[in-house]
């Protein structure tokens, strides 16, 4: 065996080379790991000792994708490219020995390969969408050539892994194989016993020629991959890269496509979803968090509530393997909510989802009570019941004598004060918000809410099980709304004020949703139903005119068929009703508000800025230590398009002078005071800083 460098080893058995890289802990194809590889295929191609060559890697994975770190920077030679160049222009037949996941640079480099041999549990695809990009070292011309313009056009705008049985019957791969490096190596010495021929991906003309004589089906494969990504640009570069697959020849097509890369990467788009996929990994670090601590292991949860929220954090722990136990009031409110959660299951069962005895297995890790006593021999509870914080504190006064010590008493409060919660036991220490988010069986974020007595060892536990729940974890302080409610009744204080000076729903709805969000504001309140905010504006003796009267009409949203807009026939789509328009105006007229036209850009403005304010005061007093978590919970909490990056990233695009100046021209316009820029905002406007660049100790830990 030969040591390549510190990346790579070759050694030669039988005729047969192996290659292997080991570039823990996901193989990324770096610049040492690029390098080795040239080294070692030009090693095996002049040995004559050598008659085929198998390319694989150790460790959990094949090549799982490009070392994005490297993106923005100078290219280090050789680039990715040229190592595929290198693998498919060898005169000796090359096997790529694919297994756990092959993803991006993973698959182009197999793509290169004359043969691709993979495990049962492999999975491929090119995700390069997902970080505004596209696939930059031929796979947007090699993949059509295997598959088709038209499926390739699908699998590469999704981004979206396929399993191999999937790419075995789509050609992708020529085989299921037990082991991958050995199944490698068996099926190099069938390609030179058989003598078959070494047909390069990119000779493969057949299935871009059908396409070439008759694109109509491309272009109906494009225009259904895109219909929801209007503006967006990688989808759109992705689907003129693989135009090219079929009307350019290949080497133009390749040029073609590192042009459209290198556009992509020094974008905004790419720039801010490539943030958010750092800022993701970043979020659930606790920077105070001393070394050493341990989470506490999951083995049984409790969820005090079957309602919509109870059931679906129960069906999360079920969907980890984890029993649960959903605890109730009567057998009455229990029933009913075991069978809202088996309704869903079988919901996804019907949309080929999931597999019946997948949810049999789900639905047996979940058993109901009325017996309080469940939560003696468990290793977490989770509150999830009405936001009112008198039954709050009664309930955890109810868990602090049942529960063993040691367990982590959580409570999925949206808006409480956690501190005042955690003070109704003898043990605030193992208590802490754990805010999922509706549902809460599909929404990814979860807010664990650390109080001024939450030990390290709760938050560690309470991160823990975020990640065994396959949610996304972001640790924040306490305070009303704690990060991401607390902007959004910014956001919510101004689609009130906008409907009474004159905004019409439909035109504010079309505003944020022409920015990326997949609903306004009007249309995701009739969605939740109206009723949920009128009721905790009345427990807050706070009022919104407008709002509040269509409550007291019966208007709650799609549930009455009526809200800010009208649902026809049980309908979901809204309809504008000019009775809304009608009634602000009237509360206008009541409330002495002149009304007027307003621009679109006032109303964007309006919409965001004062959420990006309220982000830098979340960032002065330490709700959030970091801008990018801000921007995490925006991003898989409240639908802001991941291309826009969230409001701290999208707040240093447009800069805080910008905002400042908008925000002071709104508080003279309102007379609200709250809408004067923050003092860390203004901080950045006349410093010229930037939300990337501030951190601060978290706020418990102060």
């Amino acid at each position: 065996m030969a040591q390549i460098n510190g990346c790579i080893e070759l050694s030669v058995a039988d005729g047969i080379a192996v290659i292997l890289a080991d570039n823990p802990p996901v193989n990324a194809l770096g610049h040492a790991v690029r390098q080795g590889l040239v080294e070692a295929v030009q090693q095996a191609i002049a040995d004559a000792s050598v008659q085929a060559i198998v390319l694989g890697c150790k460790g959990r994975t094949f090549f799982a994708g490009a070392d994005i770190t490297e993106f923005g920077k100078p290219l280090q030679q050789p680039g990715l490219q040229e190592v595929i160049t290198e693998f498919e222009a060898s005169p000796k037949p090359v096997v790529a020995a694919i297994f756990g996941t092959a993803l991006g640079g993973g698959l182009e480099i197999a793509l290169g390969c004359h043969f691709r041999v993979a495990s049962a549990d492999a999975r491929m695809g090119l995700p390069e969408v997902k970080l505004g990009l596209l696939p930059g070292a031929g796979g947007t011309q090699r993949l059509p050539r295997l598959i088709g313009p038209e499926k390739a056009v699908g699998v590469i705008v999704a981004g979206a892994p396929m399993p191999a049985k999937m790419a075995l019957a789509d050609g992708i791969i020529d085989e299921i194989v037990a082991e991958p490096v050995a199944g490698a190596v068996a099926f190099a010495k069938r390609v030179l016993a058989e003598a078959l021929p070494l047909v390069k991906v990119r000779d493969r003309e057949e299935k871009i020629r059908a396409t070439r004589a008759d694109p109509a089906a491309f272009e109906a494969a494009a225009k259904a991959a895109t219909k929801k990504l209007a503006g967006v640009d990688a989808p759109a570069a992705c689907v003129q890269a693989v135009r090219n697959a079929f009307t350019l020849p290949f080497d133009e097509g390749l040029r073609a496509e590192r042009d459209l890369f290198m556009k992509l990467v020094v974008g905004d788009q790419s720039r801010a979803q490539r943030h958010i996929f750092f800022a993701e990994r970043e979020a659930a670090k606790v920077p105070d968090m001393p070394p050493g601590v341990k989470a506490a292991a999951i083995r049984k949860a409790v969820v005090i509530g079957g309602g919509t929220m109870g059931g679906g954090i129960a069906m999360c722990f079920a969907n980890a393997g984890v029993p649960v136990s959903i605890v109730e009031t009567t057998e009455e409110f229990l029933q009913k909510g075991l069978a809202r959660i088996k309704q869903t299951y079988a919901v996804s069962v019907e949309r080929g989802a999931l597999k019946q005895d997948a949810m049999d297995k789900r639905l047996a890790l979940i058993a109901g009570t009325t017996d309080w006593n469940v939560v003696a021999d468990t290793d977490i509870v989770i509150e999830a019941v009405f936001e009112e914080i008198g039954l709050k504190k009664e309930i955890f006064g109810k868990l602090d004598r049942l529960a063993k010590p040691g367990t982590l008493l959580a409570s999925n409060t949206s808006t409480l004060d956690v501190d005042a919660i955690a003070q109704s036991t003898s043990r605030p220490g193992d208590v802490v918000g754990m805010h999922f988010f509706s549902p809460a069986n599909v929404m990814k974020l979860l807010e664990i809410v650390r109080s001024k007595h939450s030990s390290f060892e709760s938050i560690a536990t309470a991160v823990a099980a975020g990640k065994l729940l396959g949610k996304i974890p972001v640790v924040v302080g306490n305070c009303d709304g704690f990060v991401g409610n607390r902007m959004l009744a910014r956001r919510t204080t101004e689609c009130e004020r906008l409907l009474q000076e004159g905004a019409k729903p439909q035109d504010v709805d079309a505003v944020v949703q022409k920015f990326g969000f997949p609903m306004g504001p009007y249309a995701m309140g009739d969605l939740a139903g109206l009723d949920v905010g009128w009721r905790i504006r009345k427990g807050r003796g706070v009022t919104a005119p407008v709002s509040d009267a269509l409550c007291e009409m019966g208007r709650f949203g799609q549930k009455t068929g009526r809200g800010y807009y009208i649902y026809e026939n049980g309908s979901r789509v809204p309809v504008p009703d000019p009775d809304v328009e009608a009634l602000a105006a009237k509360k206008a007229e009541e409330l002495g508000v002149k009304r007027r036209n307003i621009s679109e850009q006032e109303i964007f403005e309006r919409m965001f800025y004062p959420m990006i304010n309220e982000a830098a005061r979340i960032l002065e007093e330490g709700i959030a230590v970091r801008a990018s978590d801000v921007d995490v919970v925006w991003a898989y909490g409240y639908g802001w398009p991941v291309w826009q990056g969230g409001p701290c990233f999208y707040g240093d695009l447009v800069g805080a002078k910008k905002i400042c100046a908008a925000l002071e021209h709104y508080a003279a316009l309102t007379g609200d005071a709250g809408l004067k820029p923050a003092k860390l905002l203004q901080e950045l406007a006349d410093n010229g800083g930037s939300f990337g660049n501030f951190s601060l100790t978290p706020k418990a830990a102060a």
